[in-house]
């Protein structure tokens, strides 16, 4: 019956949800046990080492997932630290933990406005702002100082959390309930979104994401986390100083987010550790502890200069043996169908004509479409129409204007003559993101797959709506995908190209333009390819545009066709018509077999 199945899948899935709050509950229980076992010296430590650790949970976000530089992350803190110092002076309603939320909040508006920077700039220019940001901050913090340190006015803690210990307690929940939130934040759209944008700002636009809220959200989120860290911290000192949030020590905590591989929330809370352990051991040894900064930064020039951090070198270690089933997961591992799919290809080389579909309303019109770079014009005059659900194969010899014309339509090249209509609607200033939503969508030449995602992750990243694991695991099928636990990274660029196919299909755009999908697999696999895609437009109801050099696959897929040559179209229609014109052939020159 098709749904013996429901019940099991209904308790993996509830096991899935819960083992988070199980390790949380553990954790917490830990914590008490701490907070009862400790002496008063070390838990003081230990309070110092979750106020880091949370801090560095947010580096995490911003620099380990979303790839951006932030140097600034103790300032955050110090604006959560100012907050919480000043409530706590009008004694404000609501207690500590309200002045925590507030000035948790407070640093990821801040967070924000740092952020936006971000959206224009990117590597050591982004570094030097947030660095500059940090400096000014400090330089205003040390004339204003925090409220209530010049009168000596004491940072009031929580009746039932007053001395050290039960302090440390409470510190231990904050910073678990941080962890879960940034656990479940990590694996749903935002997650996914930050570790896209993080690979490629082209992919991550062509998939419906907006760029600005992916970067804007992990600052706001990761200065959030900021600030909830110097909020405890001013709670941990009670009278807290400036001294305690210089531009160096935000350097230094950067460098140690890198190192650990802050992304995880195990690394985090190591790096947590870490930030107490190195100055503690140097003031045993009779060391400055300024050396400590020297450490941290020999530790954080050999994970830059390698490219690897902790976090992600032992996990590599572990999921070797998964990797090593995964990595060869392609279409050779086809479904039951699919060897008679790609046998009947090889047989019947061109792709009929389906009239009813030709006979369809347009899903694309293109009037006059015309891109110039200077005195070059990459498009001249191009006008065509797409059925809906149907096929149509774009070809043409190196330089035709190809790749022009899928950025224009895609939204990459906004600037252009002409009209692109998407249905009946007109696409004019609409961004890269805008028209992804509006059901047209793209593949690339170049590989767009953020491999720090699942399989599962990334089709539901892509797909911007709510998916079945049922879903996922037949549009996977269908292509001969790795399942969709697979770890993108373990697997090579030709399959991670098919899982890009496949979880735009499963997003039902009214329109998909896959720009060269055979590139880097197999013969065989080409074949199979070509069988899935003649399926597309009857089983997900998706007009296809097929960019591809591939000759055999366009003639076997498209039954029809536009060729391009120096920007201007050449011939378009029924396949074989376009394939016997004189002027594609001599278009073609040397390649002039391969029509025939």
């Amino acid at each position: 019956m098709p749904h013996a199945d429901r019940p099991r899948f209904t308790e993996s899935r509830g096991y899935r949800v819960s083992w988070p709050f199980v390790v949380a509950a553990a954790a917490i229980g830990v914590g008490y046990l701490l907070s009862v076992g400790l002496n008063g010296y070390f838990v003081f430590l230990a309070i110092s080492a979750i106020t880091a650790a949370i801090a560095i949970l947010g580096l995490g976000i911003v620099t380990g997932s979303a790839g951006m530089i932030a140097l600034c992350q103790l300032t955050f803190a110090a604006i959560g630290a100012w907050i919480v110092s000043l409530l706590s002076v009008i004694q404000a309603p609501g207690g500590f933990l309200v002045w925590l939320l507030a000035g948790g909040l407070a640093a990821g508006l801040a967070g924000v406005l740092v952020g936006l920077p971000a959206l224009r700039l990117r590597g050591v220019n982004l570094a030097v702002v947030t660095l500059g940001f940090a400096a000014a901050a400090d330089v205003t913090l040390v004339q204003i100082q925090f409220p209530g340190s010049a009168d000596g006015i004491a940072v009031e803690r929580p009746g039932m959390f007053s001395n050290d210990r039960q302090f440390f307690f409470l510190a231990v929940i904050v910073l678990t309930v941080c962890a879960l939130i940034v656990f479940f934040l990590q694996r749903g759209r935002w997650g996914s979104s930050w570790k896209a944008v993080a690979f490629s700002e082209r992919g991550t636009a062509a998939s419906g994401q907006s760029v600005q809220s992916a970067k804007l959200s992990a600052f706001a989120v990761s200065a959030a986390l900021g600030g909830i860290a110097g909020g405890l911290l001013a709670g941990q000192v009670q009278l807290p100083l400036a001294a305690s949030f210089t531009p160096l020590q935000s350097l230094a905590l950067y460098v140690l987010a890198i190192m650990s591989g802050a992304h995880l929330i195990d690394m985090a809370i190591l790096g947590g550790i870490l930030w107490v352990l190195v100055p503690e051991l140097l003031k045993r040894w009779d060391i400055d502890q300024n050396w400590g900064f020297v450490v941290f930064g020999v530790l954080g020039v050999q994970a830059l200069t390698s490219g690897t951090n902790l976090g992600q070198t032992v996990r590599d270690l572990l999921w070797r043996r998964a990797d090593r089933k995964t990595a060869n997961a392609s279409l050779s591992a086809l479904p039951p169908d699919a060897s008679a799919d790609a046998s009947a290809i090889t047989t019947t080389t061109t792709a009929t004509v389906d009239e009813a579909a030709l006979d369809g309303a347009p899903v694309l019109t293109v009037e006059g479409l015309t891109v110039q770079f200077g005195a070059l014009k990459a498009l001249d005059d191009v006008s065509f129409q797409v059925p809906a659900a149907s096929i149509m194969g774009l070809i043409g010899p190196n330089g035709a204007g190809k790749s022009t014309f899928v950025d224009a339509i895609s939204g990459f090249l906004p600037k252009h003559g002409g009209r692109v209509l998407l249905g009946g609607r007109d696409l004019a200033g609409l961004s890269p993101t805008r028209r992804a939503r509006l059901g047209l969508r793209r593949t690339f030449q170049q590989d767009r797959v953020p491999p720090a995602l699942t399989v599962g992750a990334y089709v539901r990243f892509v797909a911007r709506r709510r998916l079945a694991a049922a879903d996922i695991d037949e549009v996977l099928e269908f292509f001969g995908c790795p399942p969709a636990k697979a770890r993108l990274s373990s697997v090579d660029v030709g399959t991670r190209r098919l899982v890009e196919v496949a979880a735009n299909v499963i997003a039902r755009p009214r329109l998909l333009i896959l720009d060269e999908p055979a590139a880097g697999l197999s013969h065989d696999e080409h074949l199979a390819l070509a069988a899935r895609l003649r399926e597309l437009p009857a089983r997900y109801g998706v007009a296809l545009i097929i960019i591809e050099h591939d000759l055999d696959l366009v003639r076997s897929v498209c039954p029809t066709l536009t060729v391009l040559d120096f920007g201007r179209v050449l011939a378009s229609g029924p396949q074989a018509e376009v394939l016997a014109n004189p002027d594609v052939v001599k278009a073609y020159m040397g390649e002039t077999e391969l029509l025939k």
